[in-house]
């Protein structure tokens, strides 16, 4: 197990050096420049329009829904353990880097979620399927299609063997155990396998019974169920860090400071100038990735389902999911690890590390804040299981010409895997995961580079155009009418 563990590990290393970091980054630049930094100068309207829907257009589920449905995905362990995991390889700095590449990154997912409305397909059922795989073919030609079903192997993988399964379940069962069982005094042995705490193994069990409840429902019942989960929990998490936020007001403006200072002189990793430097960005840009899925390629499969009639709208609709989920929530997460230290305790990662800061800066009871960490950890990390089960399967989908039958076996090894997560190498998993990310977003970036000149051309034109002032002049009007109308009541 140990030479398969260091087989990953330098493969994952290979998969995330310098050409794929370079890649993605320099992709965000290029679209943002492209694009003249809309994603600053549009960031007010695509808030608003991130919870007004449109009601014509073609598409299976609301853009809101659609949304949720990719934040679903987004907001997981990443938030929470990946957050904490990039300090404590890179140190506070990395964080630093995490929202660069999120700030550039919003710039990369407006581009997806423009093309993955522009070039999607719509059956005879109604039934909607898009994603890079269709972008790639549609846009880029079909002698290129041999690439997006590249795309659709990575992203199938990635939802089955990483990033959709191991990694979230992973961060759940390690949670619990850390609340219900932290001493590991009630375990049980599983032979051939190990020994386990029975908090992990009826973790397993309960995530898994409710994962395959809400994942038979297929789209609409997953997307129903994010629509609650999503904005209430995120909602939630962010009040309790201001909480702990104010409550430490004091160290603050200090922890800004450290996280400044070390984004370019990094004190926590020995080493000379560069190699610290360099592990400060890998660190935080990769996990950064992790969570905001910004290059990979899989928030434009849950876009292409939006109801919608136009592709900007549903880019910047798009985009405003890297904004919650890196510039806010992971944002939140680093503040409360470097604001209250706990990322300079000894053999303290992952969800500890978290929740070691959430126990040192709320006023609260440790034991109340160990359970807010578990209960925002659970709930994210669920919703992720849910949202890259869509993704995995509308990638199948693709590769098995939509295919019933392979989609529900995809399906039901989905939910095994969900259920064998915890028992596996957390190491290898986490370095598992970090590879299909890497791969999916090695045929996305080429997409978006390739076809950058018509999403800047149709945005230029879009934002010249009568409709798109017609539009903002109807959404003031229908506000205007709802502000009489309550005041009328």
């Amino acid at each position: 197990m140990e030479a398969f563990n260091n087989a990953v590990a330098l493969v994952d290393k290979y998969v995330w050096g310098v050409p794929l970091i370079l890649l993605i980054l320099l992709g965000g630049i290029y679209l943002t420049i492209r694009l003249r930094g809309l994603q600053i100068r549009h960031l007010p309207l695509a808030l608003k329009w991130m919870v007004h829907n449109e009601e014509e257009g073609t598409g299976e589920v609301s853009s809101f829904a659609a949304l949720c449905t990719s934040l679903a995905a987004t907001i997981g362990t990443g938030n929470i353990v990946g957050v904490a995991t990039a300090i404590k390889q890179g140190g506070p700095g990395a964080l630093f880097w995490m929202i660069i590449a999120a700030l550039f990154g919003m710039a990369t997912k407006y581009t997806e979620g423009f093309l993955s409305i522009k070039y999607r397909t719509v059956d005879e059922n109604d039934h909607v399927l898009g994603g890079p795989f269709y972008y790639i073919e549609k846009g880029m030609g079909k002698k290129w299609k041999w690439l997006g079903m590249l795309f659709a192997i990575f992203g199938a993988c990635a939802g089955l063997f990483g990033i959709g399964t191991i990694t979230q379940i992973n961060g759940i069962s390690k949670a619990t155990q850390a609340f219900f069982d932290p001493n590991q005094a009630h375990t049980v042995v599983i032979p051939g396998i190990g020994t386990y705490t029975w908090a992990v193994i009826i973790t397993a069990a309960v995530v898994t019974l409710l994962a395959g409840l809400v994942l038979i429902g297929g789209l609409k019942r997953i997307s129903s169920v994010s629509q609650v989960i999503v904005p209430f929990m995120g909602a939630a998490y962010v009040i309790f860090i201001l909480v702990l936020i104010f409550a430490n007001i004091r160290s603050f403006p200090h922890a800004i400071a450290v996280i400044c200072e070390e984004a370019f002189h990094p004190a926590a990793i020995k080493g000379g100038a560069f190699a610290t430097l360099f592990i400060a960005m890998q660190a935080g840009v990769a996990r950064g990735i992790f969570s905001n899925e910004a290059g990979l390629g899989s928030a434009p499969i849950a876009a292409a389902a939006a109801t919608t009639k136009s592709p900007v709208r549903q880019g910047l609709v798009s985009m405003t999911g890297t904004f919650v989920d890196t510039i806010v929530i992971c944002n939140m997460t680093g503040l409360a690890i470097v604001i209250t230290g706990a990322y300079k305790i000894p053999n303290v990662e992952g969800a500890e590390m978290t929740i070691a800061a959430f126990q040192r800066g709320l006023p609260f009871p440790p034991q109340v804040s160990s359970f807010l960490v578990m209960a925002s950890l659970a709930f994210f990390a669920f919703t992720s299981i849910l949202g890259w089960n869509y993704y995995g399967e509308r990638c199948l989908e693709y590769l098995s010409n939509r295919n019933k039958t392979l989609v529900m076996v995809y399906r039901w090894l989905y939910i095994i895997m969900v259920f064998i997560g915890p028992f596996l190498t957390v190491s290898a998993v986490w370095n598992i995961a970090d590879i299909f990310n890497g791969l999916m977003a090695i045929p996305n970036m080429i997409a978006l580079f390739a076809l950058s000149n018509v999403v800047a051309r149709e945005t230029r034109d879009f934002f010249k155009k009568k409709d798109y002032l017609k539009q903002n002049e109807e959404d003031h009007q229908e506000l205007e009418e709802l502000r009489t109308a309550s005041h009328g009541k």
